[in-house]
């Protein structure tokens, strides 16, 4: 089940929670409704690795535990906050290195979400008990060429 909370006048951020799962086609498809076309396609991977990290590693697939993402949009920057109910947890990168460097060893199972995330979002946060995500996103419209 999914349920959405529509802005009030006086706020900015809409909410939507939903039961943890993999099956996360509508729940994308709502997040991205308002998202200019041409970057689609990247904050969708990039929303997707966060919701699946929410649900799988946060909550365990938990059913009856929820992922709540409030989303906001002023000014040309899409924001996002991720939280899980699950026990949280520490990254273990510096946010201050490149992007390539988060990578995982080339054999391991893991890891390769931490960098999709700080390759396509420009600020990636987490709280200090690890239960929730904040990201954002720039995006400059592109005006349609002339002839």
């Amino acid at each position: 089940m999914i349920s959405i909370s529509l802005p009030t006048r006086k706020r900015q951020w809409e909410t939507m929670s939903f039961a943890s799962t993999l099956y996360l086609c509508p729940i994308l498809d709502l997040l991205l409704a308002k998202i200019p076309s041409e970057v689609q396609a990247e904050l969708r991977l990039g929303l997707q690795e966060a919701l699946v990290n929410a649900a799988k590693h946060g909550n365990r697939l938990d059913p009856s535990k929820q992922v709540s993402v409030k989303f906001s949009v002023s000014r040309g920057t899409y924001s996002w906050v991720i939280s899980d109910q699950g026990t949280g947890f520490s990254p273990n990168c510096d946010c201050h290195t490149g992007a390539e460097d988060l990578l995982p060893e080339d054999f391991s199972e893991n890891g390769r979400g931490l960098c999709i995330l700080h390759q396509i979002f420009d600020q990636v946060h987490w709280n200090r008990e690890g239960t929730q995500l904040k990201l954002s996103k720039q995006v400059k419209r592109q005006r349609a060429l002339r002839h």
